[in-house]
């Protein structure tokens, strides 16, 4: 941890010598405390406490901004890589971007697939003091899929594979639980304490603080989600598999974990059979993409299409009315309570 050195504070103070003398010399006695009063000063340098240099934190996107923020306070500089209203999944740091987290002292990173990038800028970043910090290590990460594309006709057996369902890795959106969540935001307040041991009771404080925040949220989903008509619901994105997972419910989404993916005709046709053999009313799609895909379902069904927010950047609209994570998320319960029970 750095340490920048104030400079040394010098008090002055002021000695009076106060003349004694016997006698009945009066000349003798204002001599001496003529000499007294013209004594020189004497001086005490008094050093002040050396003062910690904030912590310099980087960070991928708008979640890990949220808790990394909540967790350092007023300790630490903390900056978003990705900026507000960039779909992050295919997001690429430019050179410059690269400079600033190699100069960083910790870059906090969701991880599991999410940030691409992440890999290249660490190996780069190799010989720099820059500490990493991949915020579900060590959580339960789910299997992700993306979705199947149909081989053309002429297409050779060894290649007619595309056509399977296959899997893509890992699905990264772990902040959308919020009882995962919590889990991020201790690991990050491990990270900053092990950064900045004289603030580990500040952060922890800090930390304490947002996960009671957490917690209530966490019951309001539990609460919220218990006694639904029904638990299946239709989404542009597969984001929420780690949500539908905590409260009982099942995500079907319309395409895979790319935002940007289109979907093929034969799992278009999918999904409108479901729609209309499970009566569903509201198609979710998301903020910072296209809701097209969604809209084309809907109108197929007569259903009508809304907003589910898988919370991976803030819009113009949402910096305007003053959401952060937990009132998305308020939202996303509100939207998935009202779909649930029509």
């Amino acid at each position: 941890m750095k340490l920048r050195i104030r400079h040394l504070a010098i008090l002055s103070l002021s000695s009076l010598l106060i003349a004694a003398g016997c006698g009945n010399n009066n000349n003798n006695a204002t001599t001496n405390a003529s000499n007294a009063t013209n004594a020189p000063a004497a001086t005490t340098e008094v050093p002040l406490a050396p003062v910690a240099e904030k912590l310099n934190i980087k960070v991928s996107f708008y979640p890990m901004y949220e808790f990394t923020k909540n967790v350092a306070g007023d300790l630490a500089d903390v900056e978003a890589m990705i900026p507000a209203g960039i779909e992050p999944h295919d997001w690429e740091p430019t050179a410059q971007d690269m400079a600033k987290i190699t100069a960083a002292d910790i870059l906090v990173y969701n991880g599991a697939g999410m940030e691409g990038w992440v890999d290249q800028v660490l190996d780069s970043a190799s010989d720099s003091k820059l500490v990493a910090v991949e915020a579900s290590k060590g959580l339960q990460i789910i299997d992700g899929f993306e979705e199947e594309e149909e081989a053309p006709a002429e297409t050779s057996n060894a290649n007619a594979k595309a056509d399977e369902h296959e899997h893509s890795g890992l699905d990264p959106h772990v902040w959308l639980d919020p009882a995962l969540a919590i889990q991020e935001v201790r690991i990050i307040e491990g990270a900053l304490s092990a950064a900045a041991p004289e603030n580990a009771e500040a952060f922890t404080a800090n930390a304490d603080t947002y996960v009671a925040k957490l917690e209530q949220l966490n019951q309001e989903f539990k609460d919220g989600l218990r006694d639904t008509k029904r638990k299946d619901f239709i989404t542009q994105h597969a984001a929420f598999g780690y949500l539908a997972k905590e409260y009982g419910l099942t995500q079907v989404p319309i395409a895979g974990l790319s935002p940007e993916q289109e979907p093929s005709a034969a799992k278009m046709a999918e999904i409108v059979d479901f729609a209309k053999a499970h009566d569903v009313k509201t198609i979710f799609f998301e903020t910072l993409v296209s809701s097209s895909v969604a809209d084309t379902i809907a109108k197929e069904i007569g259903a009508k299409s809304a907003v589910l927010n898988p919370i991976e950047g803030l819009t113009d609209e949402d910096r305007s009315n003053n959401l952060d994570y937990l009132g998305i998320m308020r939202l996303n319960l509100e939207a998935l309570k009202l779909a649930l029970n029509e």
